[in-house]
């Protein structure tokens, strides 16, 4: 049965449908990877859990606030105000991470207290990451890259406002508390720069 060329468009359509979808989705990619700065794409795992978050898959593009914490330090009545600020913000675009550390040797002996001062002392909701190191050469490449634009926490809950772009806009020391006017200003001008 010969074919007409109704027929040989349909074929030629079918076999250039993969090599379609494939340039699809490498643009896809190639456009995730501009939007996403590499030092943000790692899996991270979170708080006393085995799941992972990868902050790609949830900050590309948005502006972030990263707190490096402990849960036995004097200032961590500011889960409050963390909290507090993650519930006004979100809903703006920004994504609050909070990178539990015992670089300040005041983080509680067990994941679980930890992530019971967090989650059930403090009501956290926004996402919590595993403790692991944020100062010198043994910090996580998000605080390697935080580190290298701006000057690396001295003390728990320093407080770093990024832009959509993964660039460090300011940083807050361990005394300025959430709800400070600064960082308030601070927070709101990377939301409205989205």
């Amino acid at each position: 049965m010969p074919y007409g060329e109704a027929d040989m468009r349909a074929l030629i359509a079918l076999i250039s449908m993969p090599t379609l979808m494939l340039t699809l989705m490498l643009t896809s990619a190639s456009v995730m990877a501009d939007e996403c700065p590499a030092y943000l794409n790692h899996d991270l795992r979170k708080l006393h859990s085995s799941d992972s978050v990868n902050l790609c898959d949830i900050a590309a593009d948005k502006p972030m606030l990263v707190v490096n914490t402990a849960s036995r330090c004097g200032f961590t009545g500011q889960f409050e105000g963390l909290e507090a600020l993650h519930k006004e913000f979100s809903g703006k675009g920004l994504v609050v991470v909070g990178f539990a550390s015992n670089d300040f040797r005041q983080e509680a002996d067990s994941e679980a207290e930890a992530a019971s001062v967090c989650f059930k002392n403090y009501g956290v909701t926004f996402t919590m990451i595993a403790p692991t190191a944020v100062t010198g050469s043994e910090a996580n490449p998000v605080f390697q890259a935080i580190n290298s634009q701006s000057s690396q926490p001295r003390w728990n809950f320093h407080k770093y406002v990024l832009n959509a772009r993964g660039e460090v806009v300011e940083g807050f020391s361990s005394s300025v508390k959430p709800d400070a006017p600064e960082l308030r200003s601070a927070v709101e001008r990377v939301v409205a720069n989205r």
